[in-house]
Formats: structure tokens, sequence, C-alpha cells
């Protein structure tokens, strides 16, 4: 009898890796605690719930590492993008979901797999025999957490995460606001339309960072310190660097043509995403707050255009862990000191939807690999998954390991290319190029027979 394969956490990578070890023959228990055990940031006990954001960012594989990414996950077949590309929404060049739909398209497509079972309820200690794969994701419940510490002996390794607010679409004032992605980006009408726009005259941006300096912020308990993932900083953290910041980050106003007032250029803009198909919700793009609930309505009312806006979320803040894994694992994902164990998703130190996945699929893949008899090699690091995977368990510094996207700055070099900007694209191209090739060689050379 096939030994079964236990996965804690069914977030989006340990949803990846059930999909990925079933198809390859192996039973697979998903326990996830939710919803007897609820977090800060979820709402629902679907398996793969998004809760920052509806976004898989780029989804160009020639040009962004993103994209590649999604490019390699679909070539693998997997499930994460497979259900995104049936949810996805008009976003000028990204990857965007209905995310609800998405979520609950994930949780019938997994627990209609034969293989697949799914047991709710809380893990609270390291299981000491079996194949288990743990992909408890950022929010790694505190009792979990500190299994995982008592068995490494090191500290946890923590940093914030701030959540953007969902504003109702009917509350926004489209006399001042207007539809247009960045330089028009997109194919179609409806990707060229995605984001809707809301300007700022100079005096309106300075007022508005007056007031989100002088607003009323979460306070943070003894002991703990904001060591903030740079890819998703607080507004108000933005804006402390400088009063400049946030209009050369999330409110640059280039690429953009007020439809109502073309000839005025805005000092500053504020973009929103469709974060439904419906298009009745929007999140406000970048805007990841700590300000207490109340100070928020009104620094965000500021907003030309959302003057009468009513949300539908308020931005939030919450603990995001993350093992050292360049000290801990190996390059099969494995605890060194428990080899039963693996490690799959942000917790070990990838950031974002899409890396979390990836390193789902390649745990899954890598377990599944295992119970049949043989270790599955990672795949090179000249792929978006094999720099990740490189990064993490080995390539990066562990005395200042921190969460990473996936980047070309990953990757191996490609010799006798021009460096700096001017160089870029053909740079760029050249990585996807050389990644597509060793990905499809690699898929090809370790491909297992599906179920």
């Amino acid at each position: 009898m096939t030994e079964t394969l236990h996965i804690i956490g069914g977030g989006l990578a340990g949803s990846e890796a059930a999909w990925q070890a079933a198809r390859m023959g192996i039973p697979v228990i998903i326990h996830e605690m939710r919803p007897h055990v609820g977090t800060f940031a979820h709402r629902t006990g679907d398996l793969a719930e998004m809760v920052c954001s509806n976004s898989f960012r780029s989804d160009d594989s020639e040009q962004n590492a993103v994209g590649l990414l999604h490019w390699e996950m679909r070539q693998a077949d997997g499930l994460i993008m497979a259900t995104a590309d049936r949810h996805r929404l008009p976003a000028g060049g990204a990857l965007a979901v209905d995310r609800d739909p998405f979520a609950q398209s994930v949780t019938r497509t997994l627990l209609d797999h034969p293989l697949i079972t799914l047991e709710t309820g809380e893990i609270t200690a390291l299981p000491d025999h079996g194949h288990w794969i743990i992909a408890t994701g950022p929010l790694t419940s505190s009792a979990l957490g500190a299994a995982i510490q008592a068995e490494t002996g090191a500290e946890r390794l923590a940093f914030f995460d701030a959540i953007a607010p969902i504003v109702y679409a009917d509350s926004i004032d489209m006399s001042v606001a207007w539809m247009q992605s960045r330089y028009d980006k997109g194919e179609t009408e409806a990707e060229q339309k995605a984001y809707l726009n809301c300007p700022m005259t100079r005096d309106q941006y300075e007022a508005f960072i007056d007031a989100l300096l002088a607003a009323d912020k979460t306070e943070f308990h003894e002991g703990e310190t904001a060591g903030y993932f740079d890819g998703c900083l607080p507004i108000e953290v933005m804006a402390e660097r400088g009063r400049e910041t946030l209009r050369h980050g999330p409110m640059k106003p280039v690429g953009l043509t007020n439809a109502h007032k073309p000839d005025e250029k805005p000092y500053a803009v504020v973009q929103l995403r469709r974060d439904n198909a419906l298009g009745t919700l929007y999140n406000i793009v970048g805007f990841q707050t700590k300000m207490k609930y109340g100070a928020q309505a009104s620094v965000f009312k500021m907003i030309p255009g959302l003057e009468d806006a009513s949300f539908a979320r308020l931005g939030g803040i919450h603990r995001n862990t993350f093992i050292n894994s360049p000290t801990l694992l190996d390059n099969q994902m494995r605890l060194r000191s428990k080899p039963h164990l693996r490690f799959a998703g942000q917790v070990t130190g990838v950031e974002g939807y899409v890396e979390s996945s990836a390193m789902g699929l390649l745990a899954g893949r890598m377990a599944a690999s295992a119970i049949l008899g043989h270790d599955l090699p990672p795949p090179p690091p000249t792929t978006a998954m094999g720099a990740l995977i490189t990064y993490i368990t080995g390539g990066a510094e562990a005395k200042t390991f921190q969460p990473m996207n996936v980047n070309f700055g990953l990757f191996p070099p490609v010799e006798g290319l021009k460096g700096g900007r001017r160089g870029r694209k053909d740079r760029y191209q050249a990585y996807t190029d050389r990644a597509k090739t060793d990905w499809r060689d690699w898929l090809a050379q370790y491909a297992l027979d599906a179920a």
C-alpha cells in the first residue's frame, strides 16, 4: 500500500502540493485548522483563500520573473495557475482573480480528487514519523510555531505584513476618477482600462501626507519589532521615509492621462484595481496600512473621488512568520534535523502568492517522489523555480536572510550581455528564453505518470 502524504496548511502552497502529489498517485491528507481555528486575515474555511490582494502580479513571461514563474507552473500543470486563469479579471497585463470563486474552485477540485482528503483541526506539534509538508504560511499558529522553534533551536524570524482596504465601486465619484491602465497596457480594452485612477494636485498630496503621518497607528506589543518586508510596506512607513516616497511608488502619476482634464497632469495618482468579477469591489493598490480603522476612513476619504467611499474591508496588519531556511532546510526542502518533515510556501522565506504556490508545487513533487522511492533533484537555478529554491536552501546569506520575491537578480548571469538599463530588455529576454528551455528539459527528464 502506498504511504500517505500529510500536508499541514490548506493555503496556496499546501493546495498546490496536494494536487501535484495526488497526480503522481500518492494519497494525500490536507490538515487545515480553519474554520475551527481562524486567523486575523482569513474570512472563510476555503482552501487557497487569498487574503492580502487578488493579484498574482505580472503575467509577462518574457520580460518579468513573476510572469516566467506563471509560465513554469502552467507547464507543470499547476492547479493554482489553471484555476487563476479560469477566474481572471482585467488587470492591465497582470493576473488578477475573482478571489472568492477562485478559492471555492480550488477547494472543489481538490476535494473531488479520489486521493485527497481534508481533515479540519489544528496540528499543534511536529509529527515524529510519516511523510509531512508544513505549508502553514505566514500565519502559522502560535502552538505549531513554538514547536518549530523548539525543534530548530533558533528564534523564529518575523516581519509585519499589512493588508490594503477594499472600496465599494458604487461609492466612488466617477466624475473625478477615470479608468485606465498605466501606459494603456493590455491587448484588450478591458485590460487597457483595468484600473480606476484618482488624481491629486500638489496641495492635495501634501495634505494627504500630513494626515497620513499624523494618523493613529496600530501599536506593537512589547518585544515586537517592525521588520517589514519591503515589497509590502505600509503606506505610512513609506511616507515616513520621505514626503515624495509615495509619489514615486504606488502614487506615481506616470503613464496616465486624466480623462476629465486631459491638459492637466496630476501631481500624484491613487490607483484601485477590480477585486471581483462583478466589478463591485476595488482594492486600493499598494495601500497596505497599519492605521487604526477610524483613522483609515478619514484619511482615505481625502483622496479625490473617494470622499464618500464605503469600505467593504479596511486595512490591517498581522505578524508573518518564516524560518531561516538556508540553515534549516536541505535542497529537498526537508528539515535537516527531521528529514520526514518538508516545508513549503511563505514560511520558507519566499514572498508572494505565486512564489508560495511554486514552492508548494516543488515540495509536493519532491515528497511524492520520495514516497515512490527516489529523490527528485531540484530544477536548475537558471529557471524561476530553481532560482527560488536555490535562494532559500543555501543561496541566501543566513545571517541576513529575509523573504524574497522572485526576480532576475536571483538568476545566474547570461554571459556576453550588456549591463545597465539600456541592455535590460535583451538581458531579460535571454533569462526567460534560457529558463524555458531548461524548465522543459527538467520536466521531461523527471516526468512521472499521473494517477
